[in-house]
C-alpha cells in the first residue's frame, strides 16, 4: 500500500495540443493570406476562410474522438471523451454553417448578385460543391438527432445509426476542402499536413473501430453460459469464452455488448463487469431500465456474443490513498462490487455505502456480505424507510460514517440524480475533486 502510484489522466496536456492545433490552422491561413483588403466582402470572405478551416480541424477532432482509442478511453475516461466527442461536434457543426453563410455572403457581395444566386452558382459550378452541399446536409442530420430535446425522444439504435452518417459527410465534404480551399490549392506542404491528419484519424477509427473488435471476437469466441435473477428486474449474464485474461480487463472496467438474437443484434449497449475477470468467464449485472437491458433476461444459453472493449477509467488505477470509500446507488453497484472484492486494503480500509430503494432491490447482497466478511470491510445500506423517505446522503452523514473521510478515495457510481448529490456532498465534506472518482455510463 505504500507503493500506490495513481495513474495520472493525460487530459489536461490533450487539450494543450487540441488548443495548439487550432492555432496551426489559424497560422496555415495567416501563411497564405499576404494581405487582407479593408473592403467588407473580403473581411466576409476571409472570415469564411478561417471558419471553414477551423471546422476542418474539429471534424477530425470529433472523428478521433469517435474511435475508441484506448489510451483515451482507460486513461481520460469514456464519459469525459463523450463529452469532449458532443462539444466538438457542436463546434464542428456551427462552425461549418459559419462557413457556408459567410463565403457565400461575401461571394455575393463580391459579384454584386444576390445571395441565392450565388449559391447555385457555387454549388453547380465549383469542383467538389455537390459532395460538400451533401456532407453539410448530412451533418446538419447528425445534429438535429443529437440536440438534447430530440435525442430524448429517438430510440438509441435510430440515433447511433443515423450518428454514423458522420463518417460519410466527412468523407463528401474533405475533398472540396482541398479542391477550393485556398490554403491548399498552391501549397503541397498544407495539403500534405491535412492528408496527414485525416489519414491519422481515419486509420485509429478503421483500427480500433473495426479490425480490433474482429480480432477480438475471432480470438475469445464468447456466449452467453446462464442467466441468473439477482433482483426484481435485475439480471446477471454469464459470458463463456477462450483466454479472456488476455482481454486486459480489471474490475471497474465496461465492455459494449451485442448480443447475436434477435431484437438485439443491431444495437451494442455498454455494461460493466461484476466481477473480476477470470480466464474463462466473464459477468455483467444489468438492470432492466429500457427495451434492451430488459431484454436480456430472455437471452439463452449459447447466444453468440460480440463485445469490444475494455474501456473505461474507475478502476484501481486511479487509487491515490489506503482508504477507499465506494458508493454505489441502484446499478452503479455493478461496477463496485467487483472493485470491492479486487481492491488492495487491510481490513477496514474499504467502505462500501449501496444506496437503493427497497431491501428488495439490493442486488448480489449475499455476494457482497461474504466479500465484507472476508475482507474486514464495511458494509452499509441506504434504502428508504418504510414511509417512502430515502435518506440523504449529506456531507454529515459522511462524516459521521467516516470521521476521516477527507482522507478517502471515493469511487461514484450511480443514477445522475445520486451522482450529483453525492458529489456535492463529498466536496463539501472535504474530499478533493481529485479524489472522486465517477464515470457516467449515460447514453
Amino acid at each position: 500500500m505504500r507503493r500506490i502510484r495513481p495513474r495520472r489522466s493525460p487530459a489536461v496536456p490533450l487539450l494543450v495540443l487540441a488548443w495548439l492545433g487550432v492555432a496551426a490552422v489559424m497560422w496555415l491561413w495567416w501563411r497564405n493570406t499576404p494581405a487582407v483588403s479593408s473592403t467588407a466582402a473580403d473581411w466576409l470572405v476571409n472570415a469564411g476562410r478561417m471558419t471553414g478551416l477551423l471546422a476542418g480541424y474539429a471534424i477530425a477532432l470529433v472523428i478521433a474522438q469517435m474511435a475508441r482509442v484506448p489510451a483515451l478511453e482507460r486513461r481520460v475516461g469514456s464519459d469525459r471523451v463523450a463529452r469532449w466527442h458532443a462539444t466538438s461536434g457542436r463546434y464542428a457543426l456551427v462552425l461549418t454553417l459559419a462557413h457556408v453563410a459567410l463565403i457565400l455572403y461575401g461571394y455575393a457581395l463580391q459579384s454584386g448578385t444576390g445571395v441565392v444566386p450565388q449559391t447555385v452558382t457555387v454549388v453547380t459550378g465549383y469542383p467538389r460543391m455537390i459532395e460538400a452541399t451533401a456532407g453539410t446536409l448530412m451533418l446538419l442530420v447528425v445534429g438535429l438527432v443529437s440536440a438534447g430535446a430530440v435525442r430524448r425522444r429517438v430510440r438509441y439504435e435510430i440515433w447511433y445509426y443515423l450518428h454514423l452518417l458522420t463518417y460519410a459527410a466527412v468523407y463528401l465534404a474533405f475533398w472540396h476542402q482541398l479542391a477550393t480551399g485556398g490554403e491548399f490549392v498552391g501549397d503541397a506542404a498544407a495539403r500534405a499536413a491535412w492528408y496527414a491528419l485525416y489519414a491519422t484519424v481515419g486509420s485509429l477509427v478503421l483500427w480500433y473501430r473495426v479490425l480490433t473488435p474482429v480480432r477480438l471476437n475471432i480470438r475469445h469466441r464468447m456466449r452467453v453460459e446462464s442467466v441468473v435473477e439477482e433482483a426484481p428486474g435485475v439480471v446477471s449474464v454469464l459470458i463463456r469464452g477462450r483466454r479472456l485474461h488476455r482481454l486486459g480487463a480489471e474490475a471497474g472496467h465496461f465492455f459494449r455488448w451485442r448480443f447475436l438474437t434477435k431484437g438485439l443484434r443491431w444495437s451494442a449497449n455498454p455494461y460493466s463487469l461484476s466481477a473480476p475477470p477470470r480466464p474463462d468467464r466473464l459477468r455483467i449485472t444489468v438492470k432492466a431500465a429500457g427495451g434492451h437491458s430488459a431484454a436480456l433476461a430472455r437471452l439463452r444459453p449459447g447466444t453468440r456474443v460480440w463485445a469490444e472493449g475494455p474501456y473505461g477509467a474507475m478502476t484501481a488505477a486511479r487509487r491515490s490513498r489506503g482508504k477507499v470509500l465506494l458508493l454505489a446507488g441502484g446499478a452503479g453497484i455493478t461496477p463496485l462490487r467487483a472493485l470491492f472484492e479486487t481492491l488492495p486494503g487491510a481490513p477496514g480500509d474499504l467502505t462500501l455505502l449501496y444506496r437503493a430503494r427497497t431491501a428488495e432491490d439490493l442486488a448480489l447482497r449475499d455476494e457482497l456480505e461474504a466479500i465484507a466478511d472476508a475482507r474486514g470491510a464495511r458494509l452499509l445500506y441506504a434504502v428508504n424507510r418504510p414511509d417512502g423517505r430515502r435518506p440523504a446522503i449529506t456531507a454529515k452523514t459522511l462524516r459521521r460514517i467516516l470521521p476521516d473521510i477527507a482522507r478517502h478515495d471515493v469511487y461514484l457510481c450511480g443514477p445522475p440524480g445520486l451522482a450529483e448529490e453525492s458529489y456535492a456532498a463529498l466536496r463539501e465534506a472535504g474530499v478533493p475533486d481529485r479524489r472522486i472518482h465517477h464515470e457516467s455510463f449515460e447514453l
